[in-house]
């Protein structure tokens, strides 16, 4: 059994307003309702004390807001969703108006075949790139995104895509529990490529809803658990995995069969899956991807089948792809995930669009110890890739990257308009994601991080040939 050992756990529900305005003036972290620690001595030897303070009052207030705001942020998401969706399916904006007096205008639904996510709005592209060799680097990374970014809409959205466009088997569309959040958070896409010789089995975990308050808890939780020989890993993705609240990470776990749909921990459900999938065939393999949030619930994943041992699943773990993805856990976690990756031969790709903020989040710095492991694959705005440590500007809030990020911003809103005489037809943007690109003037961290800049990077990107490799 993989047990959390040390932790250190905030909880917002617990916070007040006064335990926030004390929580900035003294330093003693150990008497507060909304902190739960093992160590006995918080602040003591923490070289930047008001620091790490700040960032904790920061992290909470954003999350009491969050959760205050739920459900207006929910129903201005989905309104906005809505609005997308009642245009593309009725021909445009000037076409509104005629089919309203005529009588023909076409309401969306939101579990539609045809009902597009924001992100799916952002960037309409279905198909596979059929010019790209099947099975080759490309290919996985290409399929991974595409994944990716498909388990961002609705299960009949789903079906149609494979059916209609990919000619694949969707094996199953899951959406998980979390135990601390006490709600179904985790959406977990599960595909078969039967064109590939051995079949590929594609995992993807969905990243953040811009619109779910709970994703964004999720993201901004600062808490972390330390296992033993692992490391200390983030709290917000662990709970989100399948963390359990007593015992930590049991090779098993037994789930009351009268609450079995409550309480699908995404971990445990997925494991069990795909141990059903490959011993029904032998022959294949499988990869797990994720953009955002997603890629870190896929690195995570890995972590957990080599704390378990799963060497008969590991062997069959051909990749783990992720895109934008945020850092996981800190160095000892990292040395731990290296090592594994090694001895069990598995391939781990971390890609890196530019100046997207999400990779370089949580810090790694002197107050936070949250770091990456491995090569980055990081690419330009004119998608010419470098294999790097870290990528460029690791912190992101650096004063000095401040006008660089902005040119490079305006330079990207000029690309939309160009890109389809450049590289091709297929690479049009439509006016909406041209619209979420001026939102890149003020924050270019933002409009970096959409999937259709990863989507462009495995059809455009130079690192896929051989003797980059």
């Amino acid at each position: 059994m993989s047990t959390t050992e040390n932790y250190f756990v905030l909880d917002p529900r617990g916070a007040t307003f006064s335990d926030l305005i004390r929580l900035l003036f003294s330093s003693d972290l150990r008497n507060r309702r909304f902190i739960h620690s093992s160590e006995d001595r918080l602040e003591d030897n923490d070289p930047c004390k008001f620091r790490r303070r700040w960032i904790i009052f920061v992290s909470i207030v954003i999350q009491k807001l969050m959760i205050l705001l739920r459900k207006p942020l929910y129903f201005f998401g989905f309104s906005l969703g809505f609005w997308f969706n009642l245009l593309y399916i009725n021909g445009g904006f000037f076409m509104i108006l005629p089919n309203l007096f005529k009588g023909k205008i076409i309401w969306p639904e939101e579990t539609s075949s045809t009902f597009a996510s924001l992100n799916g709005n952002l960037d309409g592209r279905v198909e596979l790139d059929g010019r790209i060799e099947r099975g080759s680097k490309r290919y996985k990374a290409m399929l991974s995104i595409m994944a990716s970014k498909l388990s961002y809409e609705n299960i009949n959205f789903v079906s149609s895509v494979l059916h209609n466009h990919w000619k694949m088997d969707l094996l199953g569309f899951y959406s998980c529990w979390n135990g601390y959040q006490e709600q179904r958070s985790t959406e977990v896409l599960v595909i078969k490529d039967a064109s590939t010789d051995p079949n590929l089995i594609v995992v993807s975990f969905r990243g953040t809803d811009p619109f779910d308050a709970y994703d964004w808890c999720t993201d901004l939780d600062l808490s972390w658990y330390g296992i033993k020989n692992v490391g200390k890993i983030h709290g917000g993705f662990m709970k989100a995995l399948g963390l359990q609240k007593e015992g930590g990470w049991p090779k098993e776990v037994n789930v009351d069969q009268t609450q079995k749909e409550t309480t699908q921990y995404a971990y445990y459900t997925i494991k069990s899956h795909l141990i059903e999938i490959l011993n029904q065939n032998p022959k294949s393999k499988f990869i797990l991807t994720g953009h955002s949030l997603g890629g870190a619930l896929a690195v995570l994943f890995t972590g957990v089948l080599m704390m378990h041992k799963e060497e008969q699943m590991l062997d069959k773990l051909e990749g783990v792809y992720t895109f934008g993805q945020p850092r996981v856990g800190d160095e000892e976690f990292g040395k731990f995930m290296k090592d594994s990756l090694k001895k069990y031969e598995v391939n781990y790709e971390r890609y890196v669009y530019c100046n997207d903020m999400v990779p370089r989040l949580p810090f790694d710095d002197k107050t936070l110890m949250f770091k990456h492991f491995g090569a980055c694959r990081y690419y330009d705005s004119f998608y010419r890739g470098k294999i790097e440590e870290e990528e460029p500007n690791k912190n992101y809030f650096n004063i000095l990257w401040a006008i660089p990020k902005i040119m490079n911003s305006v330079w990207e809103m000029i690309r939309s308009f160009i890109i389809p005489y450049w590289k091709g037809e297929e690479y049009r943007e439509g006016w909406f994601l041209k619209c979420y690109r001026v939102l890149g003037l003020l924050i270019p961290g933002i409009p970096a991080h959409a999937p259709n800049e990863y989507v462009n990077v495995t059809l455009l990107g130079n690192l896929f040939d051989s003797h980059h490799d």
